[in-house]
This record gives C-alpha cells, sequence and structure tokens, in this order.
C-alpha cells in the first residue's frame, strides 16, 4: 500500500468519520480498479462521503496536500480511467445514491452521482416515464461514472449518449468550489455550456457530483428482429432499408464467432438454424400492427436482394428479451478468454471497410486469433475483442495485442475515427490519442485542465499526462 501521512488520514476521519476513511488491502484492491484488470492497484486510501460538502471539504484537504485524487463510481470501466495504481487518493461515491425533485412537467429527476443506473430506470418507470440510456453494466454503473465517461450504450441510434440526458449537473473542480451548470433549463444560451465540457471528462477537471436527468415517455411494445446477413456490407444495406421506412430503437449486430460462444456458454438458443457471417439486430417500437406487418415486407425485400438469409421477430416482451440475450451476454462469455478489447469507430457508411482492412491486418501476422466482433452498428461504433489463445502466457499475448493497437489505430486514423467510441481514454489510451486527436485540440485540453484543477490533483494521467 502507498504511504499516506496520518495526520492526512486524521482530517479524512474528522470529514467523514473513520467508519468512512478505508485503508484495509481489500478495500483498496476493490476501490482501486476497474474492469481493465490490467494495472495493479495501489491506492493510499479511499474515502466514502455522503454530501456535496464533504466532497468539497475532500479536495480542498487533497489541493492542500498534494494528494492526488481519483473519483471511482461502479467501477465498470473498460479504459483505466477509475485505476488508482500511484498512492492516490480513491474518492468513492456510492452513497451520493440520492434521488430527488422528480418533476413530472418538466420530467427531470435530481440524481446522486452514486445512483445506479437501473436505479434511475426503475425510479422512472415506476412514475410511467423512462430513462433510455442502457448497457449491460447498468446494474452496477453509477450515473456519476456514466456522465464522467459519456455512457453510450444500445439505444444511441434513437436516444443518443449520456450527454443528451443531463439537464444539470453539479461538479466539485480542483480547488474544492461548486459548479452549479445549467440548472434544468431546456434553453440557455448565455455563453459557453461548461456542463457538456465536463461530461466525458473521465474526472480529469473535477468530481461529479449531482445530475438532473431528463426522462421520456417509455417505449410502446419494442419488438426485436434478428436477421442472418452474409456480409456486412449487406447489414449496411439493411439498416438503411429499415430507417428508411421505421424509426429504430436499436440496430447492433455481432458475429457468427460471437454467437457460437454465447450459444454455447450461455445456454441459449441459435435464433435460426442458417448460420451466417453476420447478425443484425433490430428493435422498434409495435405501437400497431401495421409497423410489424412493415417489418415483414421489409425482411421479404432484404431476403429477395440477398442481403438476409434467414430472420425471426419475437412474438413477444419474454421472446424479445431473449433475443437480446444473444447480443447483450457477448462480453460476459467472452471474458473468460481475457480478450484485448477495443472500441473504435468511423462514420457509419465507412463500417464495412473499416471493420474488413481490421480484420485483414490481425488475420494476416496473428492467423491463430480468433476475432469476435459485435457493437452499434447504427451509430459506427464496433467492439473488436481478440480471444486469447489458452496456451500462449498472458504477457506475451498482451505484447502482440500492444502491436494491434498501433495497427488498429492506423487504420482508425486512415478513416477518420476515434480510437474510443464510447469507453473513454483512461489510461490504456492516452498513448494513442494523437491518432484522434491533433496536437493543437490536445494543448487546448492541457490549458483547460489546468483552469479547473490548477493543482493537478484531479485523476492525473488519465486522457494524456500533465
Amino acid at each position: 500500500m502507498a504511504a499516506i501521512d496520518n495526520i492526512v488520514l486524521t482530517a479524512l476521519e474528522n470529514i467523514v468519520g473513520p467508519e468512512r476513511v478505508l485503508t484495509g488491502i481489500n478495500d483498496l484492491q476493490r476501490y482501486g480498479c476497474d474492469w481493465t484488470r490490467v494495472y495493479t492497484p495501489n491506492p493510499a486510501a479511499a474515502v466514502l462521503p455522503d454530501s456535496i460538502e464533504q466532497v468539497q471539504e475532500i479536495v480542498r484537504l487533497a489541493a492542500r496536500e498534494g494528494l492526488a485524487i481519483v473519483p471511482s463510481g461502479g467501477r465498470t470501466g473498460l479504459s483505466g480511467g477509475a485505476v488508482a495504481s500511484n498512492g492516490e487518493l480513491i474518492m468513492a461515491l456510492d452513497r451520493l445514491n440520492y434521488i430527488e425533485d422528480f418533476s413530472s412537467v418538466d420530467r427531470t429527476v435530481r440524481c446522486g452521482a452514486g445512483v445506479i443506473t437501473e436505479q434511475l430506470q426503475h425510479y422512472a418507470a415506476e412514475r410511467g416515464l423512462f430513462y433510455p440510456v442502457d448497457f449491460a453494466s447498468s446494474g452496477s454503473s453509477q450515473i456519476g461514472g456514466n456522465i464522467s465517461t459519456n455512457a453510450g450504450g444500445i439505444k444511441v441510434i434513437r436516444h443518443g449518449m449520456t450527454r443528451d440526458w443531463v439537464a444539470g449537473l453539479k461538479v466539485v473542480n480542483g480547488t474544492g468550489e461548486l459548479l452549479d451548470l445549467n440548472r434544468g433549463l431546456v434553453k440557455n444560451n448565455a455563453g459557453y455550456d461548461l456542463r457538456q465540457l465536463l461530461i466525458g471528462a473521465e474526472g480529469t477537471l473535477g468530481v461529479v457530483v449531482e445530475a438532473t436527468m431528463r426522462l421520456i415517455t417509455p417505449p410502446q411494445e419494442p419488438a426485436v428482429i434478428v436477421l442472418g446477413a452474409p456480409d456486412m456490407a449487406s447489414i449496411m444495406h439493411i439498416l438503411r432499408t429499415y430507417q428508411d421506412s421505421i424509426e429504430l430503437s436499436a440496430f447492433e449486430f455481432f458475429s457468427e464467432l460471437a454467437l457460437q460462444k454465447v450459444v454455447e456458454h450461455q445456454g441459449l438458443q441459435r435464433p435460426f438454424e442458417t448460420p451466417t457471417n453476420f447478425y443484425a439486430l433490430l428493435e422498434f417500437e409495435q405501437r400497431d400492427d401495421k409497423i410489424m406487418e412493415e417489418a415483414m415486407a421489409l425482411f421479404e425485400k432484404c431476403m429477395e436482394l440477398g442481403w438476409v438469409a434467414d430472420g425471426v421477430a419475437s412474438q413477444s416482451l419474454a421472446q424479445a428479451e431473449s433475443l437480446w440475450r444473444l447480443r447483450e451476454d457477448i462480453s460476459e462469455t467472452i471474458s473468460r478468454w481475457t480478450p484485448y478489447k477495443n472500441d473504435i469507430s468511423t462514420v457509419i457508411s465507412r463500417v464495412p471497410a473499416f471493420l474488413a482492412a481490421v480484420e485483414a491486418i490481425i488475420s494476416e501476422h496473428y492467423p491463430q486469433f480468433e476475432i469476435v466482433w459485435f457493437g452499434h452498428i447504427g451509430d459506427g461504433n464496433v467492439h473488436l475483442n481478440v480471444l486469447k489463445p489458452d496456451d500462449l502466457p498472458m504477457e506475451e499475448f498482451q505484447q502482440r495485442c500492444a502491436e494491434v493497437s498501433r495497427w488498429v489505430f492506423d487504420i482508425v486514423q486512415d478513416y477518420g475515427g476515434s480510437i474510443s467510441a464510447e469507453h473513454g481514454v483512461g489510461l490504456l489510451k492516452k498513448e494513442y490519442l494523437h491518432y484522434s486527436r491533433s496536437e493543437l485540440e490536445v494543448s487546448i485540453m492541457r490549458q483547460i485542465k489546468k483552469v479547473f484543477d490548477p493543482h493537478g490533483i484531479m485523476n492525473p494521467g488519465k486522457i494524456f499526462d500533465a
């Protein structure tokens, strides 16, 4: 464990109480890492405030003592953004888990940063409304972390990213001052929108402590269709065909290998017997029978044009949920192979060539690697997963994957894409930031950080080095 002055520990205990300052090895291992499992946690301590005022006091103390802070939410990130590996103080926001000030007129609710995503979804549903940002980790991720990483998920094609649902935001900056941004307004053109600057900043500018979140009318009878396609070009034809006629709430894709792994290890059934190279999963609201009739007519059209080999449509909510598992269970299924993961993006129209170029270069150099593809194809985001062969030592696999990253990001740069579509930069991708951001952009980012965090204590070393 990294050393921390007893005077500082006592000061932290005076702020939050002795039982909320954790220094035990198990606690530090738990709070010091995220889902990347690449970095060894080495925090000095973890502190669990239960109010905004306590967060401010902790930041002021850290600024005086030169103690780095790593804000910690649900720790479900995949970029190392919540990792404390260099003697930092972890600020875990679990106890800021209140939901208050619901307004049925404004369709907003005020949440503490520690509110679990699923908790907000249930709260909205109990009031006849809907919070649409959804992803596999919604049962453990926290709103503060979602905002700090601008989380996306499976409904982006229709509902956008987390930033589209933040009506107001409270953030404690690196000097302990509280910023109260936008305050739930729909229209506010009075100068710069600092709220949007802080969303996706990965805790490097301040600690998200509270947010006013927007809610909407819930979807009506969601229907799901899974279609098998021979290639990625056909997947894009399917997307365009359906989007021209039906408002889609989701359009996901996954490869045959991804389906094989899920069926084998999760006890699920194949959607249909015909194997194809890729699969599209479409979700839309079935407001009336005419919409499903239109969806089936489009299915027949796609089959006639050779874009679809087979397909299945849900006949009930239970079947829709079962079909979704074919896509949503992929990450959990392949975790046993400790995959090299990369979430990358380009403009939607260039995805087929983009994906083919990435697969070609990996297969050329490492033909023994299994590649699992899936993602939110409707917004240009694909998830590359290279599975570690069982007989290959982890250290050697990681060395080879470092080569893969450079090849992949060269392609990302060629296609004008992003090295991180939704998972953030954190520690994992900071050395590759220049593939997506110019020197001028990074220089401006550094200057912005100095304004919000003049002492350099807020999640240092993440996104870029100061």
